[in-house]
């Protein structure tokens, strides 16, 4: 969620300037109880508010206090919007082409695509190169950086962000990369790449401290990597049933810290 998320999707549900238009009050008060936001809802402050002002504020409240609240309301609204048939140009809801361009282009910008009909899908990064995988995948890493325990984690395919970052490093690099090779070897070869050192590279008297730094990242990486449940990955808890809550956390956001470290030394 976003800043511009929140302005785009209040803009979707605003209706003072056309004939009254679904979703009614009532439908975005149950979505704001539902994602349990009734305290940030200024429609219960005392003074009337209109739809966009209501959904702009409790978003805004929820983007610097309670991010996981905020992003259930967020889906709500899409699906309330799309349930009145806000997406298709025929409906009497129809939120207008403007209006929905301007939230397909927000969401983009996170890594979910927002369908004409309204659907919502994570952005599959197999499907994408280049710049605009670059792009998706820092998307990923700033909510992983924010403690995201679940899209991060999966990144929209069958690898985890540190791997597909990896690969994408070495695409970029070398053209290519290796399907077969294992994770600790993928992440050595991104890491050479980009001139960083491994554990494989001897210490030389005078290095440069970031040295250091670049060879303790790469075993917290594989760290990381190990301590993935790939059994559960896509349908299950994606930890092992051993890690505790703190420890995830911990994890994902150093997967999100490393491959913002990737990204970075790889450039636009």
């Amino acid at each position: 969620m976003t800043d511009s998320i929140v302005i785009a999707l209040a803009r979707l549900v605003d209706d003072a300037q056309t004939d009254t238009r679904e979703p009614s009050h009532s439908d975005i008060e149950f979505q704001i109880d539902r994602a349990g936001l009734i305290a940030a809802d200024p429609g219960r402050q005392g003074r009337p508010v209109g739809k966009s002002k209501r959904v702009r504020g409790t978003l805004s409240w929820a983007l610097s206090n309670n991010v996981g609240a905020g992003e259930i309301l967020v889906f709500g609204l899409v699906a309330t919007v799309r349930g009145y048939g806000g997406f298709r140009t025929g409906s009497s809801n129809y939120c207008g082409s403007e209006a929905i361009e301007n939230l397909r282009a927000a969401f983009v910008t996170e890594g979910w695509d927002l369908g004409s009909d309204g659907s919502l899908q994570p952005r599959l990064l197999d499907s994408l190169s280049g710049k605009a995988l670059t792009a998706a995948l820092r998307a990923y890493v700033e909510r992983a950086r924010k403690g995201a325990l679940d899209d991060p984690l999966v990144a929209g395919t069958a690898k985890d962000l540190l791997e597909a970052t990896a690969a994408h490093v070495l695409v970029q690099k070398w053209g290519s990369y290796s399907t077969t090779s294992n994770f600790p070897t993928l992440l050595g070869q991104a890491f050479s790449a980009l001139g960083f050192a491994t554990p494989l590279d001897p210490v030389v008297n005078g290095e440069p401290v970031q040295k250091r730094l670049e060879r303790g990242t790469f075993e917290l990486g594989c760290a990381l990597n190990a301590l993935r449940n790939k059994q559960g990955t896509g349908h299950g808890r994606p930890w092992d049933s051993t890690v505790t809550q703190s420890q995830a956390r911990f994890a994902i956001e150093s997967m999100g810290n490393i491959a913002a470290l990737m990204l970075d030394a790889l450039g636009p």
